[in-house]
């Protein structure tokens, strides 16, 4: 017996590699991924681990601290899409998680949260508003992963979304209980007024209502105005942290007035739109030479032109 170059002989007859030589049954290797790809997705992964803290949070009635856990993961879910926008690191891997995070983040905890709060005392009716609000949140997503793929809108439809979007909805649904920690005394009409504003919200979220979503203002900042910006930003940050609960109540009202704002801006989108197209001018229609006695049209195939008789 001959063994040679990895192949054995055995009575001058070839054999087959063993199967451990064989390169196609080799272990595939994964594609390694850039850092890029994954600093998104981890932060999505701890606004995800946020939303669900506030669920276990408002179970043992911790209620300051499960308010302050979406808002923080809201906070993060701003973040994680524009740096995976600003990385080049978008991916489609991302888009699902992100989606499956906002409809546990926004949805599920925020409504969590209220039943817990004070739709328990309406029992099977407090369960409703909070399941309706929930099942709004994911329907309202399911539409916008759809109308991403579509490629015949207007480019000026994406300054707005259709509806509410889910953080903003998780963070105004919840403005009954800023209102209490404001000093609002909680009694049945309170109860029962948040049930009613719970749905509102949540008709919000699946309505067709044009809601201008800033996502589309410039990235860049002039010189000049880099010095106010980071002393707004660190006065927000500060105004949050002493005076959460006026800060969130005076922003989810100015959040709800400013929606007409939006249908305003939209229509006057659309009617620029339209003026654009009646204004462009007609496509010169090609002009139609009537045949004359003696004369032969000419055919793309034929060549030059044939002469007078």
């Amino acid at each position: 017996m001959a063994i040679a170059a990895g192949r054995g002989y055995i009575g001058g007859m070839a054999m087959y590699p063993p199967p451990f030589e064989d390169h196609r049954l080799q272990r595939r290797r994964f594609r390694r991924i850039p850092v890029r790809t994954l600093a998104p997705n981890l932060i999505t992964l701890l606004a995800l681990a946020a939303g669900l803290t506030s669920i276990r949070l408002a179970f043992e009635g911790r209620f300051e601290l499960a308010l302050a856990a979406i808002v923080f993961a809201a906070v993060l879910d701003g973040i994680d899409g524009r740096l995976a926008r600003l990385l080049k690191g978008t991916s489609r891997f991302g888009a699902e998680l992100d989606s499956l995070a906002d409809f546990v983040n926004f949805g599920v905890a925020p409504a969590l949260i209220l039943y817990f709060w004070g739709l328990h005392d309406l029992k099977s009716a407090g369960w409703i508003a909070a399941m309706v609000f929930a099942i709004c949140v994911g329907l309202r997503l399911a539409r916008f992963n759809v109308m991403m793929d579509d490629r015949d809108r207007p480019v000026w439809t994406g300054n707005f979304f259709v509806g509410v979007p889910a953080p903003a909805g998780a963070i105004t649904v919840l403005l009954p209980i800023y209102l209490t920690f404001l000093g609002l005394a909680p009694s049945q009409f309170l109860i029962w007024a948040t049930l009613a504003y719970t749905l509102l919200i949540a008709s919000l979220l699946v309505s067709r209502l044009p809601v201008f979503s800033g996502k589309r203002i410039g990235t860049r900042v002039l010189p000049e105005l880099v010095v106010p910006l980071i002393v707004v930003v660190i006065l927000s940050i500060a105004l949050l942290i002493a005076y959460p609960w006026a800060l969130l109540t005076a922003g989810t009202l100015a959040y709800l007035l400013g929606l007409p704002l939006g249908w305003l801006s939209y229509r006057h989108y659309e009617r620029r739109s339209q003026q654009s197209k009646t204004d462009a001018p007609p496509v010169a229609a090609e002009r139609v030479v009537p045949p004359v006695a003696g004369m032969v049209r000419p055919s793309e195939k034929d060549g030059p032109p044939s002469r007078l008789n």
